[in-house]
C-alpha cells in the first residue's frame, strides 16, 4: 500500500472549486487500489498577493520539494497583471523542478459534441508535448526608457539543443507506445531562422532513431488550420513553449470544452515533483457561481496518479469520466447541461467507488 504526499494549491478564481472535486475523485480512486493520499493545502495565489505583495512566501519552492507531486487549480486575477501571477508562482515551479514536459491530451469523449461537424467519439485523440522551461517563455530580456516615447522592450527566445532534444525524444518515446505511431513537429523556421531551425535540426536527428514512427513537420500557421481540417490525423504532437500553449487551447475546444482540458508539468527524470493542473485558468466570470466544470481538474488528478505509478487508480477515473459523459445528463453548462460543480464531482466519485 502506498501513501502519496500531494501539495495542493487551489489558487485563484474557480481553482479551489474544481481542485476539491479532483481531490474527491483521487481519494475514491486510490481507495480501490489500497493506497491513500495525504493532502497538504497551501493558500497561495492572488489573495496571498494582496496580503503580502507576492504570490507565495520566499521559501515556497523549498516547501514544495518535499512532496511527491503537486495539484494546482488556477492562477490569475483581473486586478493583477498576468506576468505577475505567472512569474510569481507557476513559472518558478516549472523551472525549479525542471518540469520540461508539458503534456496536454485532447480526446473526444462519447456524449460530447465537437464544434467540428460529424466527428465520432474517439476520432480525435492527440497528445501534445509542449516544451515547458525555455523557448519563447524563457523570460530573458528587459525594458529601458519606460514611460517615454523611446520605451524599448526586448524579449528573447531561448532554444538549446538539450532542451529541444529532451522534449522531442519524449514525444517519440510516447508515440512508440501508441497504435498510430505518428509524431508531428510544429515549427516556424521560415521566419525564425535560428531557434526554430535548431528545433528542426534536432527533430530530424531524433526521428532517424525511430524509423517505425511516421513524422511530419508543420509551420504553426498551417498546424492551426490542420487541427481544424483534419484533427483525427494527429497522434503525438511536439511543439515549443508558445506554439504548444496556443495549439492546446484549440485542441481543447475541438473536443468540446476547455472544461475537459487536463495537463501535466513533468520532470521525466523524477528527481523533482511534477505538477498537474487543468488548462482552463481561473475563469473570473463564473467564480463562485458553482457551475465550473471540474472534469479537467479530475482528469489532471488521473494524470498525476498515473505518473505516480498507480495506473489502476488513474484508469478508474478515466472510466468514470467517460461513463458520466456518455450516459448521464449530469454535466455543467459548458457542456450543455445544468449541473453544478459539486453535482458533477459527486457523480464521478460515486462512479469510481461503485466500479461502474
Amino acid at each position: 500500500m502506498s501513501q502519496y504526499r500531494i501539495a495542493v494549491i487551489g489558487g485563484d478564481g474557480i481553482g479551489p472549486e474544481v481542485t476539491h472535486q479532483a481531490m474527491r475523485a483521487a481519494d475514491a480512486a486510490v481507495a480501490r487500489t489500497g493506497s491513500s493520499i495525504g493532502w497538504t493545502e497551501f493558500p497561495w495565489g492572488t489573495d496571498y498577493y494582496f496580503a503580502h505583495g507576492r504570490m507565495a512566501p520566499p521559501e515556497f519552492l523549498d516547501e514544495l520539494a518535499k512532496f511527491d507531486a503537486m495539484l494546482l487549480g488556477a492562477v490569475g486575477h483581473p486586478q493583477v497583471q498576468d506576468h505577475i501571477t505567472l512569474n510569481g508562482l507557476l513559472l518558478p515551479i516549472r523551472r525549479r523542478f525542471d518540469q520540461c514536459v508539458c503534456l496536454r491530451p485532447a480526446y473526444l469523449y462519447a456524449g460530447v459534441e465537437s464544434p467540428l461537424r460529424n466527428k465520432p467519439a474517439g476520432s480525435i485523440d492527440m497528445l501534445v508535448f509542449r516544451e515547458n522551461t525555455e523557448g519563447e517563455y524563457a523570460n530573458v530580456g528587459g525594458r529601458v526608457y519606460q514611460g517615454s516615447d523611446h520605451d524599448v522592450a526586448i524579449q528573447t527566445s531561448v532554444f538549446t539543443r538539450r532542451g529541444c532534444e529532451r522534449i522531442i525524444r519524449a514525444a517519440f518515446e510516447k508515440a512508440v507506445t501508441r497504435p498510430r505511431k505518428r509524431v508531428a513537429s510544429i515549427t516556424k523556421s521560415n521566419a525564425q531562422g535560428y531557434g526554430m531551425v535548431l528545433w528542426d535540426d534536432v527533430f530530424t536527428a531524433v526521428a532517424k532513431e525511430y524509423p517505425q514512427i511516421e513524422t511530419e513537420s508543420l509551420l504553426v500557421d498551417r498546424a492551426v488550420m490542420e487541427f481544424v481540417r483534419r484533427p483525427e490525423s494527429f497522434d503525438v504532437v511536439v511543439a515549443s513553449n508558445l506554439f504548444g500553449d496556443i495549439l492546446t487551447d484549440l485542441s481543447a475546444i475541438i473536443v468540446g470544452s476547455m472544461g475537459l482540458a487536463a495537463s501535466a508539468n513533468i520532470d521525466p527524470t523524477r528527481q523533482h515533483p511534477s505538477l498537474f493542473e487543468p488548462v482552463h485558468g481561473s475563469a473570473p466570470d463564473i467564480t463562485g457561481k458553482g457551475i465550473a466544470n471540474p472534469l479537467a481538474a479530475i482528469l489532471s488528478a488521473a494524470m498525476m496518479l498515473d505518473h505516480l505509478g498507480d495506473a489502476k487508480a488513474a484508469q478508474a477515473i478515466h472510466q468514470a469520466v467517460g461513463q458520466l459523459l456518455s450516459d448521464s445528463k449530469t454535466r455543467t453548462p459548458d457542456l450543455g447541461g445544468m449541473a453544478k460543480t459539486e453535482e458533477v464531482g459527486s457523480a464521478v466519485a460515486a462512479l469510481i467507488s461503485s466500479g461502474a
